[in-house]
């Protein structure tokens, strides 16, 4: 039986053309070697399985070939390529510094460099893993590197290039190896299949390519491993039951679901993913991507973006049209809020499944149904302000949601003007619901634009309260306002306010931004606008001062200022009858 030899061994590029998805960086070498340009180091630096060392080692059978081809390629034929085939040239070294990184290897490497190539006309050493040598022994390499003899090259392959000094960097050539793409490696792949007569979908190769993550090494090691499964035919099922991949069905199916409001079903979809072993989190991201995907899909400019066969681009475009680009919007949103808050969920399964429920609610029409009993009327000449997404309506009234201001609040220094409620997207009114989907409101400008009406003024309130019922109220919006904003919350709790005449509220911050947050700042007004039923208050915030304390320069002012906290040292100095140097 003849030993059986890896797809990454067997089909490694032998050859500058057959390099795949590094077409620039080969056809910079090319010309070099044509041109006789050569640098005395060059420093091929990307991710693992990139073609780095096959590059390097291409590279120095190329210069050494007696009779290049005219398209800069080596012959194979003559006495330098052949000792090369046969791994025993004598005048190509390669180095693995992970296993060969201190002085003394770099000393030997340095003596060996003395000596002229015997056949050829370049001695040349490969170091893989460059980045894995000592500090000294890039220094001891220095030298060598910048001022070698005229026929020595030295070729370093890394994959993390920040660890390398920049005096080594300086000395190099630098040759940045990209990731390959997606394309790319389907199609190599359909090579190696054809070359081993074995058959292969396009969507199982899409898929392999997929899980390489960009290195042609780790798809070429799948697909090995595929081919032992499945034999001489593997079908896209093989793989993703093989590799245990989240495939393109699921997706499609739960958003099929959605759009047909068909809550049971997704949750019993999502059921399946679970038991099937899948992480709920690795199914978020595998979610947000195919709501990406359907976005894209809705432009024949973006389409090009999705790195996925024609077939799977007809597809998703057929289910975008389904589904409107407002709707994706929001889908994208809520699936990005699930994926930042699943972490910190006590709860993770109930989490995801809400979020599911908000997608059904959100393709019913559920989610966006109450928009004309929040939306404010705009005027024509005022300019919307962002605000801050996300803030609860509970530390919002009605009247302030409702964008309607009054001139007896003109005290107030912060309010809620209408602008920033108008734009605030996902915001989730308290009020009797009108169904079992969960309710949150989406602002559509054009279809109530027409609808808006301005409000009355609300009447003005002058409850008195006092500075025991303030203090009180400042804790509880400080303890609610923690899952909202706690860098606010933090800065605002960390004084007591104090009640002046007319209303006047005097709170001490650390600094101006706190003051000039103006949205964090109106849902406090509004809070305590509520609560204190008060609307003729006035937020006075003060800056606190900070002494500035003169720092220790000296060793005797450093040594002094420890002593006064720590007393002990200078009970130490006397009982040793310790001297000073100062």
């Amino acid at each position: 039986m003849d030993n059986f030899i890896v797809s990454a061994r067997k089909y490694r590029p032998t050859t500058f053309d057959t390099v795949v998805g590094q077409q620039a960086i080969t056809n910079t070498l090319k010309n070099a070697i044509r041109n006789n340009t050569l640098a005395q180091a060059f420093l091929f630096t990307g991710p693992r399985g990139v073609g780095k060392t096959t590059c390097a080692r291409i590279m120095a059978k190329t210069i050494n070939c007696l009779t290049p081809t005219p398209e800069m390629e080596a012959c194979d034929q003559c006495e330098s390529c052949i000792s090369f085939n046969r791994s025993n040239s004598f005048n190509i070294h390669e180095l693995d510094a992970a296993s060969n990184n201190s002085v003394e290897d770099i000393r030997n490497l340095v003596d060996q460099v003395r000596i002229p190539p015997q056949v050829g006309a370049y001695k040349i050493y490969i170091i893989d893993e460059v980045h894995m040598l000592s500090q000294a022994a890039f220094n001891a390499f220095l030298k060598t590197l910048e001022e070698p003899p005229s026929y020595a090259k030295f070729i370093l392959a890394t994959t993390e290039k920040h660890k390398i000094i920049p005096t080594i960097l300086s000395r190099c050539q630098i040759f940045d190896f990209k990731r390959i793409t997606l394309e790319d490696i389907s199609s190599h792949l359909a090579f190696v299949a054809s070359k081993e007569g074995v058959e292969a979908d396009a969507e199982a190769l899409n898929i392999i390519a997929q899980k390489a993550d960009g290195a042609l090494r780790d798809a070429l090691s799948i697909f090995d491993q595929m081919v032992s499964f499945s034999g001489r035919h593997i079908t896209y099922k093989d793989v993703i039951e093989n590799l245990n991949v989240l495939d393109y069905d699921y997706y499609f199916n739960i958003i099929e679901q959605i759009l047909q409001q068909d809550t049971s079903a997704v949750l019993l979809t999502l059921n399946e993913i679970i038991d099937n072993g899948f992480d709920p989190q690795h199914f978020i991201h595998g979610l947000g991507s195919h709501l990406r995907s359907l976005l894209v899909s809705k432009d024949e400019a973006t389409i090009r973006l999705m790195e996925v066969s024609k077939s799977l681009q007809d597809r998703y475009a057929e289910q975008s049209r389904r589904c409107s680009p407002q709707f994706l919007l929001q889908a994208l949103n809520l699936n990005n809020q699930c994926d930042l808050n699943y972490r910190n969920s006590s709860n993770k399964r109930l989490h995801l499944e809400i979020t599911l429920m908000q997608l059904c609610a959100l393709s019913a029409g559920a989610l966006t149904d109450t928009t004309q009993q929040i939306k404010p009327a705009i005027p024509k000449a005022a300019e919307p302000a962002k605000a801050k997404p996300g803030i609860s309506q509970q530390q919002k009234p009605a009247s302030s949601a409702a964008g309607s201001t009054s001139p007896t609040t003109a005290k107030a220094v912060y309010n809620t003007p209408p602008q920033q409620a108008s734009e605030t997207p996902n915001l989730v009114r308290e009020s009797p619901p009108r169904s079992n989907s969960v309710r949150t409101v989406s602002i559509n400008d054009d279809e109530t634009e027409s609808q808006d009406k301005p409000e009355e003024p609300e009447p003005a309130t002058k409850n008195e309260f006092t500075q025991e019922k303030l203090i009180l109220t400042w804790k509880a919006f400080v303890e609610d306002y923690k899952h909202i904003s706690p860098s606010f919350a933090t800065a605002i709790g960390r004084y007591e306010p104090q009640l002046k005449e007319d209303f006047v509220i005097d709170f001490t911050i650390d600094n101006n931004l706190i003051a000039n947050d103006k949205l964090n700042m109106n849902a406090l007004f509004d809070f305590l606008k509520n609560k204190l039923n008060n609307n003729q208050f006035k937020l006075n915030p003060i800056v606190a001062e900070k002494p500035q304390s003169a720092g220790a320069y000296t060793d005797r002012e450093k040594f002094e200022q420890m002593a006064q906290h720590r007393p002990y040292l200078m009970t130490l100095k006397q009982a040793l009858n310790l001297e000073t140097e100062f």
